[in-house]
């Protein structure tokens, strides 16, 4: 394995994990419910950004160092997936059913309409 592809791509994931603690707890802050709101926000903007990252590379219009960085590192790190799934779990077990189910709605939905208007985004910008 390369040392500098390593190294590009941890850099990316030491920012991404930061934003996103720093993203879900300010947006959890604005809510005194338990439903993990900060992780729903953080999984759509990760799927919006990494739509948009996507539709760039498709066009060629990123390096592949960027591409690593910004793809695989920041957003590997910045999406909560993981997160997600336990979070899901912790409300299923906990018998909040409506909210196990409304999480997950619309954390795949609005994720995947988001991915993909990131996506037509990033094919209409133009450098």
């Amino acid at each position: 394995m390369n040392v500098k592809v390593i190294l590009i791509i941890g850099c990316g994931g030491f920012v991404g994990a930061v934003s996103r603690y720093l993203v879900s707890g300010w947006v959890q802050t604005f809510f005194k419910h338990p439903f993990p709101y900060g992780t729903l926000a953080v999984n759509c903007i990760g799927s919006l950004l990494l739509g948009i990252l996507a539709g760039l590379t498709q066009k060629a219009l990123l390096s592949p160092e960027w591409r690593l960085f910004l793809s695989i590192g920041l957003m590997g790190a910045f999406t909560t997936f993981s997160t997600f799934s336990y979070e899901t779990m912790m409300l299923l077990r906990n018998q909040s059913y409506g909210e196990a189910f409304l999480n997950v709605s619309v954390s795949v939905v609005l994720g995947l309409v988001l991915v993909y208007a990131g996506y037509l985004t990033g094919q209409t910008i133009h450098f």
